[in-house]
């Protein structure tokens, strides 16, 4: 395992802290799939004992993000193509609804939300652009009014936003333009425009579906290669 991680500070919730930190490192690329991961050199570099790295390596476990490894250990669970595909046909539902609810409330997104995005995605930093996606989502999700939809949908990100970090990694260009269709959600959103919003949240969906399914497939075979 190359990666370096930080020394976590003294705190009480060092099992959230530790998963926390993997997820993240599992989410933008920085532990690629197939990568594998021992729980010695995890206390190590976090400077924690081995107990919260246990049980933050069986959380990811039972979340799909890890798997037992061959003799010894786990390993960062390889991308599947068609589970994402299933994943996105989920969250195409779950985008449309939030957005129809959102839109029948008149929500006005932050204009802060949209020029943090723009400004994330002329940047190089994955997690940045991933944060500020998922803030964009979120700020709808809660707009809808439905607590059980924003379970939901946060169920269904935690994986999404591990494949987000393959996407986001394309063209400075093609990220400003998942903006311009932020964008023009948010708009008809605000006016309060239901019909407009879900269609505009369809083509989105659909669009970063198959803009994944490309990316994904030239992902997967560049860490095969380097493997």
């Amino acid at each position: 395992m190359a990666t370096t991680f930080q020394k976590i500070q003294s705190r009480p919730d060092y099992v959230d802290e530790v998963y926390k930190r993997l997820l993240d490192a599992i989410s933008d690329g920085t532990l690629a799939p197939g990568t594998r991961l021992t729980q010695e050199e995890i206390a190590d570099q976090m400077q924690v004992s081995r107990s919260p790295v246990i049980q933050a390596l069986r959380i990811l476990k039972k979340d799909g993000f890890v798997q037992d490894a061959p003799g010894r250990g786990v390993l960062v669970t390889p991308l599947d193509v068609v589970a994402v595909g299933h994943l996105y046909e989920i969250r195409g539902s779950l985008d449309a609804l939030a957005a129809r609810l959102a839109a029948q409330r008149h929500f006005k997104v932050d204009p802060k939300i949209i020029a943090n995005g723009r400004r994330a995605a002329r940047g190089k930093d994955v997690k940045a652009m991933m944060d500020a996606d998922m803030e964009f989502h979120n700020a709808i999700y809660r707009a809808a009014g439905n607590p059980f939809l924003e379970q939901s949908a946060q169920n269904y990100w935690m994986h999404l936003r591990r494949v987000m970090g393959a996407v986001l990694q394309s063209s400075a260009q093609q990220r400003q333009t998942i903006w311009d269709e932020h964008e023009a959600i948010a708009k008809a959103i605000g006016a309060g425009d239901a019909v407009r919003a879900v269609e505009l949240t369809d083509v989105h969906t659909t669009q970063a579906r198959e803009n994944l399914a490309r990316r994904l497939d030239e992902y997967i075979g560049d860490t095969r290669r380097t493997a």
